[in-house]
């Protein structure tokens, strides 16, 4: 019999240790307290935006040719009405200079039509006064009126012939411009397309080319952004807005909507969306920024300061969060009720009170409610 009681005994101690050592161990939780701060309701693009300048340009020649002069390089800044590019265009040069000896030459026929038409005139008029005086006669007097009705008409027609030289001289200008890229604003030259002596073509209708000059104007810059389809209808000009640059990390700059786009945007594989326009309020203390950078914005709809909020990743579906009992050391799981809420914070209306300890860290494995925890300090604050 007391053989038998000490393998009782024994049997007990092994099965209590195994109980023990076989436990499940508390899991490390990041907590988070409830606490008052401000939160806002937003709207943030569902794709990286761009840094757009105001105005920016895309220069082709009309016309295909030979680069014969290149006055820029890029990166220079060039006024407006300054010439960029021209290509060879001796021919068109040589029919203007044609058309100006035909100007030259149409006057000098003016002139000496004219002179004929004020003599003939002066004649037509000695002849009407011998004609009164029974000189000459009546066919004598006709004659000479005939004639200088005649040589008046030669000099109109003398001076339409030079009308006529003087607009063939504008088109040949005009045909010279097809060849020549001036500088529509003042800018920045941002890319240039060939080189001296190499063939510039013109972009052909439904074939995209690069242009031969990229201008930009970088002293306005704004914000060009997609936003969701369904949020369209929240946005509206005027309404506050914060940017963020991939090129300045930490930094928020304050801007203001400019423009919404009037019709949505389809692109195959992705959302539909629709294009916003956003102005920074205070572009002078950015410095330099490029176009083209990569940008985020986010439409503040609305605030509130001083309520309850938690962080937005920590509620689940349904509406509830997880809450640490300190007492049992085990998780509960609460209901609540939200108010404003971002992609950061979300206000909490009803639910939970300032100072409780909510889980942050759901990804975790096995994180349910009825599951033991503890605090993981590393994670605080987190």
């Amino acid at each position: 019999m007391r053989r038998l009681i000490i393998v009782v005994i024994i049997l007990a101690v092994l099965g209590g240790a195994f109980a023990w050592f076989s436990r499940s161990k508390p899991i490390p939780v990041a907590l988070k307290e409830v606490a008052e701060g401000k939160v806002e309701a937003t709207l943030a693009n569902t794709r990286a935006g761009t840094v757009e300048a105001c105005l920016r340009t895309k220069l082709s020649t009309i016309i295909g040719g030979r680069i014969e002069y290149l006055g820029v390089k890029e990166g220079d800044k060039v006024k407006k009405g300054q010439l960029l590019l021209k290509l060879w265009n001796d021919d068109q040069q040589a029919q203007a200079a044609l058309a100006q000896t035909q100007i030259a030459l149409a006057l000098r026929r003016v002139d000496e039509a004219c002179l004929v038409a004020v003599n003939a005139e002066k004649e037509a008029k000695r002849q009407a006064d011998l004609r009164a005086k029974g000189f000459v006669s009546a066919s004598r007097e006709e004659a000479a009126r005939t004639e200088a009705e005649a040589r008046r008409a030669s000099c109109n027609t003398s001076k339409a012939d030079v009308t006529q030289a003087e607009a063939k001289f504008k088109a040949t200008r005009v045909e010279q411009g097809r060849v020549a890229l001036y500088a529509p604003f003042d800018g920045t030259v941002a890319k240039i397309v060939g080189e001296l002596g190499e063939y510039s073509t013109p972009s052909p209708p439904g074939v995209p080319t690069p242009p031969a000059i990229d201008l930009i104007d970088d002293t306005c810059l704004y914000v060009k952004a997609p936003m969701d389809e369904v949020d369209a209808p929240k946005i509206s000009p005027g309404q506050t807005v914060r940017i963020s640059l991939d090129a300045l990390p930490g930094k928020q700059l304050a801007g203001k909507v400019r423009r919404v786009a009037p019709y949505v945007s389809a692109v195959e594989k992705q959302a539909r969306t629709v294009d916003i326009e956003v102005d920074f309020v205070q572009p002078e203390s950015i410095g330099k920024l490029l176009v083209g950078y990569s940008a985020d914005v986010e439409i503040i709809l609305d605030g509130r300061d001083k309520v309850l909020r938690i962080p937005t990743a920590a509620i689940q579906e349904g509406g509830r969060v997880l809450l640490f009992n300190a007492a049992s050391g085990k998780l509960e799981e609460r209901q609540i009720k939200a108010g404003l809420a971002n992609w950061e914070y979300t206000e909490i209306i009803e639910g939970l009170a300032a100072g409780d300890r909510i889980v942050t860290s759901l990804e975790k494995e096995g994180i349910k409610a009825g599951v033991a925890v503890v605090p993981d300090e590393k994670a605080k604050g987190k």
